[in-house]
């Protein structure tokens, strides 16, 4: 066989089947089920049957069919500290239906939930939450949330560490609305660094913002306890026990961790998700949700704030079996069930489908979470250290929309170009001031302009990586702390700034934000579980955003008015050349052909929406005319801005009986004065995909039917884009705008185009 042959061999798929295998959606692995593996979402045939039996005493004879004596590191803590033992015995007894009722229905108060709850064991509470279906795991979270006002949270990382890239990307994340920002560095010693920028940047645009540098443990606290960072959240936990012995930890050892940050001011949240434990092969048989319970259980016991699950790194693991998806967001109703902090997860690229992504995360965003993401990706994805997030900053629009679609607070806002240059540059002018007056590093004016106008790091020019390295070593070597900080920028003129991660460090004294969901708002309110309780009882109930707030989910940065549109088309305009000439009357020549065009053509509608000026369209068709040596007639018709009125009035204007109708949009079509209004010899209806050969086709085609020949009409343009989507809202202005110019007893002009 030639071994080139298979270049040539013929595709005999199906023309559907080859369209579908080219979606990117095939670019996803997906799994069947299978328990051996712990690939299930829900319900595992090897899951354990829930149970709660003690002794006359009160002892726990056994949790969810095993027997005190056969109890691993995870069921004895979970049963020591995480299940409430006065409320077990009733809790347990109630039917998983009854349970179900209970959290879905808006009439019971979250409070009660909670205390019933406590009472449940990992595998009862697996097994509740697997009846539910998306849109009740949906009512069930808008009511457990700990949190009134939902918030979120953004990734802030480069592949260069550049602390001025980070601290210019940390404002884009606080001017955009995030209130906690997560970093991590490629390079583990350039940590100290990275947090100085992070926390810099985030205190530039408004006070408040949370900030984490993610890497080893023990590094991140001392981080902590220098004041260089604000809270912590990835303190892993698994579903099994093996897991935890493979990384040396146990839950007493993550329980002290997590007893370490809280001691230190430093608000303190657990990590799990789905999947982890399928990846490290240890996953027991059990099903995703059941293993994730037992996490969340863990997190209760161990007293965190809250948790960062719904899959995280171990989404596209879980999202690759039946159920998987809706296991990610069960995940998070989980933890809420169990009364803390729900940090939703949304932080991993999960499938090469924007579909499937979007799938993934709307429904948190519609019932509302403490955090809609623990990492919306706020830099370009090839500069998110912790891998590509659900959506990234090139997703900022598209979520912003969402928000705005559904009327519903996501967290974020829309920002001017301006503003948001402006706080680039003061975030990276005053990180390179303290640089350089700490004596870390210098870095040149050409390196600040490039931060500020860079997408990513790889619009940056080839930078020393030793001098970030360097600057980090003495950071780490000196023991510099906030108040190092603090000092610097007062020092060099951002006073402000100053004041405000001066801020940051009180709050690490008062210790408020240790409540559970705590974050602070932009005046420094701590918003928690305490002051900022979810009080959603149902329909009328609960969060509603303020007008104000309302106001910012509403103006994204791409709505446009009519006056808008006025102003923009009126560059485009030159009165010189298209003059006002006569009164048009029936013309009487046998060839000749008159283009009508609508009220505001010319007058205030000057571009149409291919992008040509009407002046150009216009050249257009008129060659085409008199290629086939007719006599073309420009009309302005003033009573009607419908295309087909248009035309058959030119039609009834013209000496051959044909008239071309023309919109300022584009839109265009060819009439026959013995037609009715809404028929035609040729219509093109898709003014964006108009180009100019078309209109001088149609031209030529409208000459050909004035001297008696049928030429073949012209097509539209093939087109897949939302040409609805993009071009309606301008055509609806562009309408109007015509509406406006539009007399019904007007006289029609003719017009004279000067070429």
């Amino acid at each position: 066989m030639n071994p080139d042959s298979s270049e040539t061999e013929q595709d005999h798929r199906l023309g559907r089947i080859r369209l579908l295998d080219e979606q990117r959606v095939n670019l996803d692995g997906f799994a069947q089920a299978d328990p051996e593996l712990g690939m299930i979402s829900h319900l595992s045939p090897h899951d354990p049957e829930p149970s709660w039996r003690v002794d006359d005493d009160g002892a726990v004879l056994e949790m969810d069919s095993k027997p005190a004596a056969d109890f691993d590191t995870i069921d004895e803590f979970i049963v020591r500290y995480a299940v409430d033992p006065a409320e077990a015995p009733r809790s347990m007894a109630m039917s998983d239906v009854e349970l179900a009722r209970m959290i879905v229905h808006s009439d019971v108060p979250r409070e009660e939930v909670l205390r019933v709850c406590g009472g449940l064991t990992p595998a009862k509470m697996a097994r509740v939450v697997a009846l539910l279906q998306p849109v009740e795991i949906q009512m069930a979270m808008m009511k457990m949330r700990a949190r009134r006002t939902p918030a979120n949270q953004a990734h802030v990382t480069n592949r260069l560490d550049d602390p001025l890239l980070i601290a210019a990307d940390a404002a884009t994340a606080v001017v955009y609305g995030f209130r906690e920002l997560e970093a991590t560095v490629p390079v583990l010693d350039d940590a100290p660094a990275v947090a100085v920028g992070l926390l810099i940047g985030s205190q530039v645009p408004a006070p408040g913002a949370l900030t984490q540098c993610s890497v080893e443990e023990a590094r991140e606290l001392e981080l902590g306890v220098r004041g260089l960072v604000s809270y912590a959240e990835t303190v892993s936990v698994y579903g099994t026990e093996q897991v935890f012995t493979d990384g040396d930890d146990t839950p007493w050892s993550k329980a002290f961790l997590t007893s370490s940050y809280a001691s230190r001011g430093i608000k303190m949240r657990l990590s799990s998700g789905a999947g982890s434990e399928v990846l490290m092969g240890q996953a027991e048989r059990k099903s995703m949700n059941y293993l994730e319970s037992r996490c969340v259980a863990l997190a209760k016991g161990i007293g965190a704030q809250g948790v960062q699950n719904g899959g995280v790194d171990g989404a596209a693991i879980t999202a690759s079996v039946p159920g998987g998806v809706r296991e990610l967001i069960a995940e998070n109703l989980m933890v809420m069930l169990r009364g803390l902090e729900s940090c939703s997860g949304n932080d991993s690229l999960m499938s090469e489908s924007t579909m499937r992504r979007t799938s993934r995360t709307l429904p948190v965003l519609l019932s509302g979470s403490d955090f809609i993401f623990s990492g919306f990706g706020s830099v370009v994805a090839y500069d998110n250290m912790f891998g590509p997030s659900n959506f990234n900053a090139a997703d900022l629009d598209d979520y912003l929309v969402m928000q705005r679609d559904w009327g519903v607070d996501g967290g974020l806002r829309s920002v001017d170009p301006t503003t948001l240059e402006a706080m680039r540059r003061q975030a990276a002018e005053a990180t390179r001031a303290v640089f350089e007056y700490l004596g870390l590093a210098d870095f040149d004016d050409e390196h600040v302009e490039t931060v500020v106008g860079a997408a990513g790091s790889k619009d940056l020019p080839p930078t020393d990586g030793v001098k970030v390295l360097s600057a980090a070593r003495m950071i780490e070597q000196s023991g510099l702390t906030v108040l190092d900080i603090v000092a610097a920028l007062a020092e060099t003129g951002f006073t402000d700034i100053a004041e405000r991660v001066l801020g940051m460090a009180k709050a690490r004294v008062t210790g408020d934000y240790l409540q559970t969901a705590a974050i602070f708002d932009e005046q420094m309110n701590v918003l928690s579980a305490l002051q900022d309780p979810n009080d959603y009882r149902g329909p009328g109930t609960g969060y509603r955003p303020t007008a104000e707030r309302q106001a910012q989910i509403d103006a994204v940065r791409q709505a446009r008015s009519v006056t808008d549109l006025v102003k923009e088309q009126a560059t485009f305009a030159h009165p010189d050349r298209l003059i006002v000439s006569e009164v048009a009357d029936v013309g009487e020549d046998p060839r000749e052909v008159v283009i009508g065009v609508s009220p505001a053509f010319g007058v205030k509608l000057f571009r149409t929406l291919s992008g040509m000026t009407v002046y150009d369209v216009l050249e257009q068709i008129l060659a085409g005319l008199e290629e086939e040596q007719c006599v073309p007639r420009l009309v302005r018709i003033a009573d009607s801005v419908d295309l087909g009125v248009i035309g058959k009035s030119a039609a009834r204007l013209s000496g051959s009986g044909i008239g071309v109708g023309l919109q300022a949009k584009g839109t265009t079509l060819i009439h026959r004065r013995d037609l009715p209004p809404l028929a035609n010899l040729e219509l093109l209806s898709v003014a964006p995909l108009i180009t100019p050969e078309m209109y001088r086709l149609i031209g030529i085609n409208a000459g050909r039917h004035a001297k008696g020949a049928t030429p073949a009409p012209m097509r539209n343009a093939y087109t897949d884009e939302a040409i609805t989507a993009r071009y309606h809202t301008r055509v609806v202005s562009m309408v109007a705008i015509e509406r406006s110019e539009c007399d019904d007893h007007g006289l029609n002009m003719e017009l004279e185009l000067k070429r």
